[in-house]
Parts: structure tokens; C-alpha cells; sequence
């Protein structure tokens, strides 16, 4: 049975003793205003608002007098001592009446509080207060009490930090202007009683930090006054012009007008939110079929600020992009992929059909930590594409968001052939654990790639430096597929260094071809010809890689790199329009003795060599005497009769 509501207890005071407990007690006063105060409110105005509600709780008192009547000894719990002056009780009822006003909606048909508004007094220009940072108990604390009632934070922080048994803090409660005290301190049990935390700097708003506010913005804001006030004046020297004044024809828009489109954009509201398990009926397999995902998703405010940022960033803002992509204000409403906390950031990933952008923040929206903003180009994304994206990057370690359809995560070591693959855990939004990039790490001992397994393929991509992972495939050009079986991987263990070449340049894809197998002179084994070509998102600026893997005594996995014979960018060698290749080296062999190597794919009948080092052969592959130092001129006939010379 539910009890029955208790009659506050009437405590007699002299309001002129009420200015002593108010000094006495004030930092104890401000604590509990911060704490009960709504977190929704940024934690700077939760610091002023505090410090105003202990303040105007004097008042208060003043404006009351004297009660009469003996004061109530309060109940208290075992184990604490509290202050039991009838003029601090009034006070903390003032503080507490003011905290949870603050967190009720405002309406039309009542009458606002005063609470309920920024304070006037205390007033702070040109800076931020802010408490201390707390540890991880404290950030868990916080997240907690913001996730209960106004009501039930109060009766937490009463019982913590005041001590007072569950009976007096109804009284208090129901004092204080709470509908259902005793609803609030069953929602408060549930809150784990870490107590002790409510003492810590981290909630102390008399201990403070001073921090810059964004000082680019206000710059901004002055500016933009001083040309508003120019802008007036202008007006009103023209509307005082007689005839039409100046331009009334003229079909073109005034500065910064108020575009729909462009409103749209900012606009939290507007953005399109793809439901959870579209994807699975959805035409496309892309990034339009990616479900919302994320914690904040319903966050205007970061939305709010991620808009403004992309539309407009600001010089606090570091800003980078892949090359040849816009990095404009979106055109309409983009699709939102992602809003929530990666890490020690909160993290906001768009889709506008042409380009995914990152927005990246400190957790607590501080502007004088700066933001990120990230822009990668995945026009033409398809199923075999848009298995991930990166969600945050920090540490040397990276973090993938991957598409709903992928079923399951794995991390291999690409200088590991012969290393199974490993389980990569992800959260229920699909965010992957920390994963060590290549991107970033000092030198090529590993080569950490991710393979993405859906219901058709199980495909391998890596981490270049970009939002986009690149894909890695193997075999001809013209029927690349995705890398699997044993060859393939050895093959990968000695190329994977050199993807560092294409690092940062908008790879969508990267392809091997083993194109051609020789046996060395002085039987010396059988090397292998490798083509590596990295295509981009953007459709030009392809980078072509020529390789010579020589046999090596060592086990896979410690094999050097292949040697680069050739190099090429914008080439439409080894790709679909032309996947033929021809390439040669000056090759030592275990006697000393050099050699000019070279071998080209299929399509070539005949290769000749001229210039320091002459000679001839049949077919495809060729190996001619040379010395050391001798430098060659290549040439190939293909099987149709046409001259054409090496990769360049």
C-alpha cells in the first residue's frame, strides 16, 4: 500500500540569521542546486544557475520573516551529520524549489519562473566556468542522473549528500513543489548509491576551471553586428530616396538570404532517417539503405552544431577531405548515418549521395578543445563498398561503423598469411572495438586489414587514412574477386607494405594480379610479377604498381616486400580498358652474376630489349646478361602485331 503523503514540518527561523547560514553553508548550497539542476543545460549555465538559485534563496528568507512555532528535530541517517538550522533547512527548500522549476517545460497558460530563464546575476563575460573534470566514476554518475527525473535527482542528492532518511526527504520534496515524492524516491533506489561522488570536485561549482569561450564565433557575432548597424543605416537612407530606390528589378537574391534549401539544410528536423530494417528490402545495397544509428540521434543540439559546421566551419574547425571532393554545405537535407559517443568524442557521420562527412566533438562540447570535420567521396558505392566507414579515429587505433547487412568482423594480419583471422567485437549500433590502424603506425611490422562476412562474400578491406576503407581483391583485371586461399595471402604478405604509395588519395579499391611466373637463370627459383593498381573514388588519379617478387628462403610472413619495376598514375594499364602490363628489372643472382629480367601478361608475343643491354626473346619472358649499372630500353610486340613499350 502506498503511504500517505506527509505534512511538511514547519521549522521556526530568524530571517536574520538566514544571511550567516547562507555564508556558512553557501558551497554546500550551490552543490546541490548543480546537482539537482537539469543536465540538460550545458554544464556552464548550471554553474551560474546555482550559484543565483543560493543566492535568491536569501532573498526568500527575507521576504518571509520569522515563523513561529520550535523547530523539528529532523530524522537523519545513521552516519551523518548534518547542519540542523532551521534557517539552512528554509534556505535548501528555496535552492531545491528553484532547481526542479528550472526543468519544468515553460507554457503558455502558466506563469513562467523566474528559474526558468538564464540568471540575470551572476554574470560572466569572455569566459567559461567550468567544474573540475571528474574520473570515469564521475562521468558514470553524471550519465545516470541525467537519465532520472528532476524529482528523483533530488531525492538521490538529499539522501547522499544531506543524509536525510527517506521520511524527511518526502517532506522536503513535497516543499519543494514535487507532484509525487514518493514516485521519486522509488526511481531514486534505482540509481547505484555511490554517494561519496557527490563530495568530488567534479560536482563542485565553487571549485571552478576557467576556459575560453569560442572566440572565433564572437568575433563573428561583432562583426556581424557592426554590419547589421551598417546594414540599418543603409535601409534608412534609402527608404528615404524618392522614386524606386536602387535595384528594385533586379532578380537576384540580397546577401545571405533566406534560401528554403539552404534552411533545410541546418535544419535538425529536415535530415532523412533511414528505419532499421530498410536495408532489407531496400533496391539499393549502398550507403542509402544504412539504417540511423546511434545514441544521439535525437540530440538537436549536436546535430544542430554538426549542420552549422559543415555549412559554415569556423577557424577552431580542422577540416580534411580526399582529394578532388567538395567540401561545400550540403545541397538539401542529408541522410543521417550515424550521432553518438565514439570513444571520448561525439560523433555525427552524413550521407549526401555524393559524399559521407564526419563531425567530430569533445563529449562535453567544449569549443575551445576545437572540432573535426572530416569529407571522402563515395559516389557509385556499391554493396562491395559500402561494408563500413570509419566512426573515430584516435590513438594510432581506429573504429568502423559497418553496414546492417554484415553478419560478421574479423581482423587479419596481412604480414601473417598463415595466422587465422580473429573475432573483432562491435556494440549493437555496429561500432567495432579499437582496431590498431596501418594508416598511422611507424613502420610495416603488421598490416591489420578487416574482413567484412555478408550472406554472399566475405570481403577484405584496410585502413588507408580515409573515411572509406580501400577494398583489396585479387587477380585480372577484368574478373577481379575478393582474397582468399593460401597463394593469394602470400602474395598480399609482400604487397601490403607498399600500399603506404596510396595512402591518403581517395582509394576506393585496390587489385594484385600475378601476371606472370619466371623461372631465374642459374636456377635461382621462380619469381613472381605482380600488378597492384589502386583505383579511386573519383575516377582519375589511379596509381599502378609493377612489382618483382623474388624467391626468398624465409617462411610467409618475413618475406621482404616486392621490388617496384614500374610505376604509373592515370595509366589504363592493368586495368579494365587495357589489362596488359609489361615491366623488367637488373637482376643479381645468387652467383654474382646480372641479369636484365623482364615479362609482360598474355597479350605480349615478343619482348626486345636495346640500348646498354640488347637482346631478344619469344613469348612473354625475357632474361639477357647484363653488368651491373647497365641500364636497357624495353619494348614488347603484342600478339596482334603492335609495338608498345614498359609501364610509365
Amino acid at each position: 500500500m502506498r503511504p500517505l503523503p506527509e505534512v511538511p514540518s514547519a521549522a521556526g527561523f530568524d530571517a536574520g540569521r538566514s544571511e550567516a547560514a547562507l555564508v556558512e553553508h553557501y558551497p554546500r548550497l550551490t552543490r546541490l542546486g548543480y546537482l539537482v539542476l537539469p543536465h540538460s543545460l550545458s554544464r556552464g549555465r548550471r554553474v551560474l544557475t546555482a550559484h543565483a538559485l543560493a543566492q535568491r534563496s536569501l532573498q526568500a528568507a527575507r521576504g518571509a520573516g520569522p515563523v513561529a512555532g520550535g523547530a523539528v528535530p529532523l530524522p537523519r541517517r545513521t552516519g551523518r551529520t548534518e547542519p540542523a538550522d532551521p534557517g539552512y533547512a528554509y534556505l535548501r527548500r528555496q535552492v531545491l524549489r528553484g532547481a526542479l522549476a528550472a526543468g519544468r517545460p515553460l507554457r503558455l497558460r502558466r506563469r513562467p519562473r523566474r528559474a526558468q530563464f538564464p540568471p540575470f546575476l551572476p554574470l560572466v563575460w569572455g569566459l567559461r566556468l567550468l567544474p573540475h573534470s571528474g574520473g570515469a566514476d564521475e562521468l558514470a554518475l553524471e550519465e545516470q542522473l541525467s537519465a532520472v527525473s528532476d524529482a528523483a535527482r533530488a531525492a538521490f542528492v538529499l539522501r547522499g549528500l544531506e543524509g536525510l532518511a527517506d521520511g524527511e526527504i518526502r517532506r522536503v520534496l513535497a516543499d519543494s513543489g514535487a507532484t509525487d515524492p514518493h514516485a521519486a524516491l522509488m526511481e531514486a533506489d534505482g540509481v547505484p548509491a555511490t554517494y561519496a561522488l557527490l563530495t568530488s570536485s567534479g560536482f563542485d561549482p565553487c571549485s571552478l576551471r576557467a576556459r575560453p569561450p569560442d572566440l572565433p564565433r564572437r568575433r563573428r557575432y561583432f562583426r556581424a553586428a557592426l554590419a547589421g548597424v551598417v546594414a540599418l543605416l543603409v535601409c534608412g537612407t534609402l527608404w528615404g530616396l524618392p522614386g524606386e530606390g536602387w535595384g528594385r528589378g533586379d532578380l537576384s537574391a540580397p546577401l545571405y538570404a533566406r534560401n528554403p534549401a539552404a534552411e533545410e539544410a541546418l535544419d535538425p528536423g529536415a535530415l532523412h532517417r533511414v528505419p532499421a530494417m530498410f536495408w532489407q528490402r531496400s533496391p539499393r545495397t549502398d550507403f542509402t539503405a544504412w539504417p540511423t544509428r546511434g545514441d544521439r540521434t535525437e540530440d538537436s543540439r549536436l546535430l544542430r552544431r554538426a549542420l552549422r559546421v559543415w555549412a559554415r566551419p569556423g577557424g577552431g574547425v580542422r577540416t580534411s577531405a580526399t582529394p578532388r571532393t567538395p567540401e561545400g554545405p550540403p545541397m538539401g537535407a542529408p541522410q543521417l548515418l550515424y550521432a553518438g559517443e565514439v570513444g571520448a568524442s561525439a560523433v555525427v557521420l552524413f550521407y549526401d549521395g555524393l559524399r559521407v562527412v564526419r563531425y567530430a566533438e569533445p563529449r562535453d562540447a567544449d569549443p575551445s578543445e576545437g572540432a573535426a570535420l572530416d569529407f571522402a567521396r563515395v559516389d557509385g558505392a556499391d554493396v562491395t563498398s559500402a561494408g563500413a566507414l570509419v566512426v573515430g579515429r584516435a590513438g594510432g587505433a581506429v573504429r568502423y561503423l559497418t553496414a546492417p547487412w554484415v553478419r560478421q568482423v574479423r581482423i587479419r594480419d596481412l604480414l601473417a598469411p598463415g595466422r587465422p583471422p580473429r573475432a573483432l567485437h562491435r556494440t549493437a549500433d555496429g561500432v567495432t572495438d579499437p582496431l590498431t590502424s596501418p594508416a598511422t603506425a611507424p613502420g610495416c611490422r603488421s598490416w591489420y586489414a578487416v574482413e567484412l562476412a555478408d550472406d554472399a562474400a566475405v570481403r577484405l578491406v584496410a585502413d588507408l587514412g580515409e573515411l572509406a576503407p580501400a577494398r583489396l581483391t585479387s587477380g585480372p583485371p577484368t574478373r577481379p574477386h575478393d582474397v582468399s586461399g593460401r597463394a593469394e595471402y602470400a602474395s598480399w604478405a609482400r604487397t601490403a607494405c607498399l600500399l603506404s604509395a596510396v595512402r591518403s588519395h581517395g582509394v576506393r579499391a585496390v587489385n594484385s594480379w600475378v601476371y606472370a611466373t619466371q623461372s631465374l637463370p642459374e636456377r635461382n627459383g621462380t619469381a613472381e610479377w605482380l600488378c597492384t593498381r589502386a583505383e579511386t573514388w573519383r575516377g582519375t588519379g589511379d596509381r599502378v604498381l609493377a612489382q618483382f617478387q623474388a624467391p626468398s628462403g624465409r617462411p610467409p610472413g618475413s618475406r621482404p616486400p616486392g621490388v617496384v619495376a614500374a610505376r604509373a598514375e592515370d595509366s589504363p594499364d592493368c586495368g579494365t580498358r587495357s589489362p596488359r602490363v609489361l615491366a623488367g628489372v637488373l637482376w643479381k643472382s645468387r652467383g654474382g652474376r646480372w641479369y636484365v629480367l623482364a615479362a609482360g601478361s598474355a597479350q605480349f608475343a615478343s619482348l626486345t630489349t636495346s640500348g646498354g643491354v640488347t637482346g631478344r626473346a619469344r613469348g612473354r619472358l625475357l632474361a639477357v646478361p647484363a653488368g651491373a649499372g647497365d641500364r636497357a630500353r624495353l619494348t614488347g610486340r603484342l600478339t596482334d602485331g603492335s609495338h608498345v613499350g614498359v609501364l610509365r
